[in-house]
């Protein structure tokens, strides 16, 4: 099935189709933007893939080129027609919302060797988005998503940038995350007031061990809660005192702020609390 982004755009054109704002919607027409992302991805006929938000389906549909299967979760239902006219047989679209959806079962139907995420996400809920696919007990094997510039930042940021937060730190534990490619805002329909990137998350193989995941987490974001301040003050709920011990061992202290601070001194605090 041949469906350009200069057919979808056309398409959407002729259809006077009404863009929501409320769903983040807009929708990539570049055929080699696409075509990037869907090699470095490396998708190949043993993976299935998820698209969350596939809009007018430029990316859907050449996702279904390339993988075994998709599963492709859209939220507003007037882009049905568009959708189920273009997409290839062996995609499947659900239309829902993502953040609702129980993906275990919706995956249980399909055989795959690969588990990969790729999508051109919502920029109103990638946070959510990302941090749900963190949480189910699912081992995504790469996770490329197009994200908001300014987010994408943060999301790969490392000790000691201005982008670093606990947000980086969260996704450390879990990803190995690289840029892939920068993304002009001329390549959307309509054109967004901001630039995006498409970043690659591919699941550590070995996970730093934690005694307890809840706490680790509590106490990233505490860390990070007024940056300007030193984690004595941030972290003053705890026990300072064995969290000095830990900083000590890496010649820090309690005036350090948590943007100095790398992964495994967040760790190494939460299993000793």
């Amino acid at each position: 099935m041949d469906y350009s982004p200069n057919k979808v755009k056309q398409t959407l054109e002729n259809q006077g189709f009404n863009f929501k704002k409320k769903f983040g919607q807009n929708f990539i027409v570049d055929k080699n933007i696409i075509q990037s992302i869907i090699n470095k991805s490396e998708i190949d006929k043993d993976t299935l893939v998820i698209e969350i938000g596939p809009g007018a389906g430029s990316l859907t549909n050449m996702l279904g080129k390339y993988a075994k299967n998709v599963i492709a979760y859209e939220i507003d239902e007037t882009l049905k027609p568009i959708l189920e006219n273009n997409i290839e047989p062996n995609t499947e679209v659900i239309y829902e919302d993502f953040l609702k959806r129980d993906i275990t079962k919706d995956i249980e139907k399909y055989d795959y060797k690969k588990l990969y995420v790729v999508a051109n996400l919502p920029y109103y809920i990638t946070t959510p988005i990302i941090t749900k696919l963190t949480e189910v007990d699912i081992n995504f094997d790469k996770i490329v998503i197009m994200v908001q510039k300014e987010v994408g930042n943060r999301f790969k940021a490392k000790p000691g940038s201005k982008d670093y937060s606990s947000l980086s730190v969260f996704l450390s534990y879990y990803f190995d995350i690289n840029k892939v490619l920068d993304v002009s805002r001329n390549v959307f329909m309509p054109k967004p007031n901001v630039d995006s990137i498409v970043i690659s998350l591919e699941s550590k193989k070995e996970k730093l061990p934690l005694k307890n995941k809840e706490l680790f987490f509590k106490i990233i974001k505490d860390s990070f809660n007024q940056k300007r301040k030193n984690l004595k003050n941030n972290l003053k709920a705890y026990d300072l005192n064995k969290i000095n011990e830990v900083l000590n061992k890496y010649n820090f202290d309690l005036t350090v702020r948590a943007e100095a601070l790398p992964l495994e001194i967040f760790v190494d605090i939460a299993n000793n609390l």
